[in-house]
C-alpha cells in the first residue's frame, strides 16, 4: 500500500494472539505497522513482530525489489515493533540504525551482532537527510516506554507517531468507530503517561501534520485535528462526554440488584447515558475505557475480609495507577454485619486529583430494604444535578 508517493506501508496483521501484552482481549486482532521511504537515500520505518517475520520481509522486499535500505528507524524498542531487527542487519549489514540513546541500551539486552553495526543516536530536534525528504525527530519519553521518539517528514507532512494515535484491531478488518478500540489501547497502555503526552503535543504543536502514520491502527490522512484534539482531551484527563458509569461487584446478587435499580433511576431522571458492568465478568479495558470516557462513577461492592472485594480493588488499583482524576464519584457499599467497603474506596482515592466523592452514599446491609431504596433515589437525584 502506497502513503504518498515515495512512502510505502509494509505492516503485518495478526490474528492468532487472543491477548495483546498478554492481558487485553483483541477479538478483531491486532496491526503491527511499518513504513518505507524511498528517496535517494532509503529509510525503513521499524519491524514488526518475530511470529510475522517472514511475511515483513516479503512486505520489505516487494518494495526494495534489489535496493538497499540505508537506514532503519527504530521509533520504540517494544518487542512487537522491533523484533526482526536481527535479521534485517543480517541482510543488509551495512544498514544504519536510528534511534535514541536509551533504545540502542534496550538493543543490546534483545540482540548480539556479529559484526559493529553503524548507529545514529538521535536527540531530541535532530535531523536526517533522505534526498527530497528530511526527517525532524522528536523524542517522547514515556509515551509510554523511555526510548520512544517520533518522526516527522516535512516533504510529505507524514507523522510517524510510535504507539500514540494507536488502537487495538487489525488493519484488514472493516473499522466502525475509530475512538472507540483507541480509546481502549489508550486508557489501557497510555493513560498513565497523560503529563508526558501534553509535552509530546506541545512539541508538535505548529507542524503542519496531514498524514499519522502510527505503529498500530489504520494510516489517519483526514480531518488530523480531530484525532490531535481527542489525544488532548485524554491526555488531560477531561471527560469526554457526560454520563455515568456503574461498576460493581456481587456475591449473592444483591449488589448487583442495586446497581441496576440505580441505572433505572437514573434514566427514569434522564441522565444522559448510563452504562453497566460487573467488575468480575466484563472486560477490564471496557470498563476502564467508559470509566475515563464520562464524568461520573458510581463503584458499587461488598465489604469483604474486612476490605473491599479483590475485582474492585484492582480496578480502583489500576484508576489509580492511571492518575483518575477531574470527575465525580459515588459509593454503594454493601455488609451484612460489619460494612467497610464505603470507608476502604474513599481511603483508595483519597489523593486523586479533583475527584469529588459525593456524600450521597449508599449502605446495604445484605439486601435492599426501604431505607436503602430511599438512599438509591437519593443518590440517583445528586448524579442527576
Amino acid at each position: 500500500m502506497q502513503v504518498t508517493n515515495d512512502i510505502y506501508y509494509v505492516g503485518v496483521n495478526d490474528h492468532k494472539k487472543d491477548l495483546f501484552e498478554g492481558q487485553f482481549i483483541i477479538p478483531e486482532g491486532m496491526a503491527y505497522n511499518s513504513y518505507i521511504i524511498e528517496d535517494e537515500k532509503i529509510a525503513i520505518m521499524d519491524t514488526a513482530d518475530a511470529e510475522f517475520e517472514k511475511e515483513w520481509l516479503e512486505n520489505v522486499q516487494e518494495v526494495l525489489k534489489e535496493k538497499t535500505p540505508d537506514y532503519l528507524v527504530i521509533h520504540h524498542m517494544e518487542c512487537d515493533h522491533s523484533s526482526i531487527i536481527g535479521k534485517l542487519v543480517s541482510l543488509y549489514p551495512d544498514i544504519t540504525l536510528v534511534a535514541t540513546a536509551p533504545a540502542f541500551n534496550m538493543l543490546k539486552n534483545m540482540f548480539t551482532f556479529e559484526t559493529e553495526v553503524k548507529q545514529i543516536a538521535i536527540k531530541d530536534g535532530d535531523t536526517l537527510s533522505l534526498g527530497k525528504h528530511t526527517l525532524h525527530f522528536y523524542t517522547a519519553p514515556f509515551v509510554h516506554w523511555p526510548e520512544v521518539m517520533m518522526s516527522y517528514d516535512e516533504e510529505d507532512k507524514v507523522l510517524f507517531s510510535a504507539d500514540a494515535f494507536g488502537k487495538f484491531g487489525a488493519n484488514d478488518v472493516e473499522e466502525d468507530d475509530w475512538a472507540c478500540e483507541a480509546r481502549r489501547y489508550y486508557f489501557g497502555i497510555v493513560g498513565k503517561y497523560g503529563q508526558q503526552v501534553q509535552n509530546l503535543l506541545h512539541k508538535l504543536e505548529g507542524l503542519d501534520i496531514q498524514i499519522i502514520c502510527p505503529l498500530h491502527g489504520p494510516v489517519l490522512n483526514e480531518n488530523i485535528s480531530y484525532y490531535v484534539n481527542i489525544y488532548n482531551t485524554w491526555s488531560s484527563y477531561t471527560p469526554e462526554d457526560s454520563g455515568v458509569v456503574i461498576v460493581y461487584t456481587s456475591v449473592y446478587g444483591h449488589t448487583k440488584q442495586a446497581a441496576e435499580l440505580l441505572k433505572q433511576m437514573l434514566e427514569e431522571k434522564g441522565a444522559p447515558s448510563v452504562s453497566i458492568f460487573d467488575a468480575v465478568r466484563d472486560d477490564f479495558a471496557e470498563i476502564v475505557e467508559d470509566v475515563f470516557r464520562y464524568d461520573r462513577l458510581v463503584l458499587a461492592t461488598t465489604t469483604y475480609n474486612g476490605e473491599i472485594f479483590p475485582n474492585m480493588k484492582f480496578l480502583i488499583d489500576a484508576l489509580v495507577e492511571r492518575n483518575y482524576q477531574n470527575r465525580k464519584v459515588a459509593l454503594i457499599e454493601n455488609g451484612t454485619w460489619g460494612p467497610a467497603a464505603k470507608k476502604v474506596m474513599t481511603n483508595m482515592l483519597a489523593n486523586q486529583k479533583d475527584v469529588q466523592i459525593l456524600e450521597e452514599a449508599v449502605t446495604i446491609k445484605t439486601c435492599l430494604n426501604e431505607e436503602s431504596h430511599r438512599q438509591l433515589e437519593i443518590l440517583a437525584d445528586a448524579l442527576c444535578k
